[in-house]
C-alpha cells in the first residue's frame, strides 16, 4: 500500500442545498452505515462535510426535525474539512491526519485529486493500512535482524579464529624450542647407544675367542686393541656427567612441553563445563603461558595477584578477553616496555587490571574503542572486533570494563566480574 487512494471509497457527494432531514434519512440507508460523515461538494469542489453525529444531535433534539429539518446542510456542515491529496503516501498522510483530525473522531476525511473531490477516506481503513505496513516492516526488520545476527556471529567467529591462529602459532613456537633440544638430545643418545652396541659386540667376540679351544693370541690381541680404541673414543665423546646432563635436559624439555599443553588445555577449558566457578588468577597464568611467545622478547610482565574468591564464568571466554587485552597491550609497546597485571577483590567483584607502558590512546578515540570494526591499525592488520567482543563477553557475564589512557604514558584496562554466590 503506497498512497492514500487505496484507503478511499468514492460515494455520491451531497450538494450544499440538500436539507438536514434528507441527510438524516440518507444515513439510515444500509449503503451509508459505514460513514461517519458525508461530503458536501459543488462542481467537483469539496465544500465541507456533515457528520452523522451532528445530524443525529439536531434531529434527535426536541422538535428537531420540525424546526431544523428543512434547512440546507450548508448551515450545519463543517466548512473546513480535513483534505488529503490522493497521491500522498500513506505514512505521510497518516501524520497529517493525526495532527489535524478532531477527537473524538466524528468525521471522515476527504480525498482530493488536483483540488477536486475524489472520495472519502476512513480512519479505520487508514489504521488497517498502517497496521499492514507495520506488519510488513516488522517482517522485513526481523529478517534483517536475523541476517545481522548471522553476520555478527560469522564476524565474531572470524575474529576468534584469527586470535586462535595467532595463539596456535605462538604455542607452536613455544613447543618447538624445547622440542628442538629434546630431539637433538635423543639423537645424541641414539649415537651413544649405537657405539655402546658396537662395543658390546666386540666384547662378545672377545669372550668367544677366550672360550675357543683354538685360541689365536694374535687375533685376541687385535680384538683387545680395537676394544680399547672404542672405549677411549666413547669416553672422549660421551662423558658420564655430560650424559647425565643430556637426560636431565631431555626430561626438562618434555616437562616444558607438558606444561604448555596443560596450560593450553586450561586456556581452552575443553574438558570442563561451559560455566563453572573459577579462580581468575589461573586464567591469568594460563593466558600468559599461551602469549609467552608474543611477550618474551619485548615485554617485562609484573604480576601482583591477590587471593581471589571464585567467579562463576565461562573460563574459555574470560581467557579470550585476557588474551585480547594482553595482545593489545603488547602491540601498544613500540620497542620494549612493561605490562603489570593486578588482581584483587572488593567483596562484590573481582577486578583484573592490565596496565601497559605503551603509546596510549588519543582522547578522541577513547570513546570508540569498543565499537565494532573500529581500529587504528593499518588495513589487513586488525579487524576492529577484539575489544568489541571483549566488551560483549564482559557484559554477558554481568560485569563491566573500564579504560584509562594517557598518550605517551600507557593504558590501563580494568575488568570487573561478580563473585560467585556461595551455596
Amino acid at each position: 500500500m503506497e498512497n492514500i487512494a487505496e484507503l478511499s471509497i468514492a460515494v455520491e457527494p451531497l450538494t450544499s442545498d440538500i436539507t438536514i432531514a434528507d441527510v438524516g434519512d440518507l444515513f439510515l440507508q444500509p449503503a451509508y452505515d459505514r460513514f461517519l460523515s458525508l461530503p458536501v461538494v459543488r462542481d467537483g469542489e469539496p465544500l465541507g462535510v456533515i457528520s452523522r453525529y451532528h445530524v443525529q444531535r439536531i434531529l434527535m433534539g426536541r422538535y428537531g426535525r420540525e424546526l431544523q429539518g428543512a434547512k440546507a446542510v450548508k448551515h450545519f456542515m463543517n466548512n473546513s474539512p480535513l483534505l488529503v491529496s490522493v497521491d500522498r503516501p500513506v505514512e505521510e498522510a497518516s501524520h497529517h491526519i493525526t495532527r489535524n483530525i478532531a477527537f473524538p473522531i466524528t468525521e471522515d476525511f476527504i480525498i482530493t485529486d488536483g483540488g477536486n473531490y475524489h472520495g472519502v477516506g476512513f480512519v479505520i481503513n487508514l489504521l488497517r493500512g498502517l497496521e499492514d505496513k507495520l506488519i510488513t516492516k516488522n517482517k522485513s526488520l526481523a529478517q534483517s535482524f536475523s541476517q545481522l545476527q548471522a553476520s555478527q556471529s560469522q564476524l565474531v567467529q572470524s575474529e576468534k579464529m584469527a586470535s586462535l591462529g595467532q595463539m596456535v602459532a605462538g604455542v607452536a613456537h613455544e613447543i618447538n624450542t624445547p622440542l628442538g633440544y629434546v630431539h637433538n638430545n635423543v639423537e645424541m643418545a641414539r649415537a651413544a647407544y649405537d657405539q655402546l652396541a658396537t662395543l658390546n659386540e666386540k666384547y662378545e667376540q672377545l669372550i668367544s675367542m677366550l672360550q675357543s679351544p683354538d685360541l689365536d693370541e694374535r687375533a685376541m690381541q687385535t680384538q683387545f686393541s680395537e676394544i680399547q680404541e672404542m672405549r677411549e673414543e666413547f669416553s672422549n665423546t660421551f662423558q658420564h656427567d655430560e650424559m647425565r646432563g643430556l637426560f636431565s635436559d631431555t626430561l626438562y624439555g618434555l616437562g616444558q612441553i607438558s606444561d604448555i599443553v596443560s596450560n593450553l588445555k586450561n586456556f581452552s577449558r575443553l574438558d570442563q563445563a561451559m560455566v563453572s566457578n573459577i579462580d581468575l588468577n589461573q586464567c591469568v597464568d594460563s593466558t600468559l603461558v599461551i602469549a609467552n611467545n608474543l611477550i618474551k622478547h619485548k615485554v617485562e610482565v609484573i604480576r601482583d595477584l591477590g587471593v581471589l574468591p571464585k567467579v562463576r564464568c565461562a573460563p574459555s571466554q574470560i581467557n579470550q578477553v585476557l588474551l585480547n587485552l594482553i595482545t593489545n597491550a603488547v602491540h601498544a609497546i613500540e620497542d620494549r616496555g612493561r605490562i603489570m597485571i593486578s588482581t584483587f577483590s572488593d567483596g562484590q567483584f573481582v577486578h583484573i587490571i592490565i596496565r601497559d607502558s605503551g603509546k596510549g590512546i588519543p582522547a578522541e578515540n577513547l570513546s570508540k574503542i569498543f565499537d565494532p570494526f573500529f581500529t587504528t591499525k593499518p588495513i589487513g592488520e586488525g579487524t576492529g572486533l577484539g575489544l568489541s567482543i571483549t566488551f560483549k563477553i564482559i557484559r554477558d557475564h554481568q560485569g563491566y570494563i573500564r579504560v584509562k589512557s594517557r598518550v605517551g604514558k600507557g593504558t590501563a584496562f580494568c575488568v570487573s566480574l561478580p563473585i560467585a554466590e556461595q551455596p
